[in-house]
């Protein structure tokens, strides 16, 4: 119950035959959590940070994960409210997941081989999906691809595995009365997740030059991997 290990257990709304109207249940509870959750915020928080303001008055991302992109959504409207242009990509493996976003610039493609040249965006960012890759090695790929395709910098965020925050979910899921198939992913999401210490080791691994990874609030693990100064 310590979590050493983490868990292999699938999730529902990952399983590629679940029915279109289910699909669409699922986002829709999912947006209510990460809203709530604030899962745009690590991005508001860092990237001005590491860029600084000047360099994020216009940005190209890529949303690598993205499902219905709805954190390339909340990121383009946060920027546009502080007179900044971001224009974010959404990749996902789905490509029903992505066509809940039809209005969105979608690319069906993988994590660990992304189909683009290097340096294609500004910035790429990654937001709870790195838990859903099966492997180490799937995770080091991961991170080397969002380097290598990233011009400025890379940010990824994940949940962290850990009892409390897994304690504290579970309560707060009950509270909202999301289905139960939803409430077991998201008890199963914080079992997938990753550490920190586990993290660093996937960084060095991926041969990454100038990479930082760091634990926030108690549920998150992130990792910054910045590519040149400019």
């Amino acid at each position: 119950m310590f979590f050493r290990h983490r868990a292999a257990q699938a999730e529902c709304l990952d399983a590629p035959d679940r029915p279109k109207a289910e699909l669409r249940d699922g986002y829709h509870w999912l947006a209510k959590v990460n809203r709530l959750t604030r899962f745009s915020r690590p991005f508001e928080v860092w990237l001005p940070r590491e860029l600084g303001k000047e360099a994020c008055r216009k940005l190209t991302l890529l949303d690598v994960g993205a499902g219905d992109g709805l954190l390339g959504r909340c990121l383009e409207e946060w920027a546009a409210k502080r007179g900044w242009n971001w224009q974010v990509t959404n990749l996902d493996m789905n490509a029903r997941a992505l066509a809940l976003n039809p209005a969105g610039r979608n690319v069906t493609g993988s994590a660990t081989a992304l189909p683009f040249p290097d340096d294609a965006f500004d910035v790429v960012i990654a937001s709870q999906m790195t838990h859903h890759l099966e492997t180490e090695e799937d995770v080091v790929a991961h991170f080397r691809e969002a380097h290598r395709v990233a011009r400025k910098t890379a940010l990824i965020c994940d949940m962290h595995r850990n009892v409390l925050f897994y304690v504290a979910l579970a309560i707060g899921l009950t509270v909202m009365r999301l289905p139960p198939w939803l409430r077991s992913d998201g008890m199963v999401s914080v079992q997938r997740g990753w550490r920190v210490g586990e993290w660093r080791d996937f960084a060095r691994r991926a041969s990454l030059p100038d990479s930082r990874v760091w634990f926030e609030h108690g549920t998150r693990v992130l990792l910054c991997s910045r590519k040149g100064r400019s």
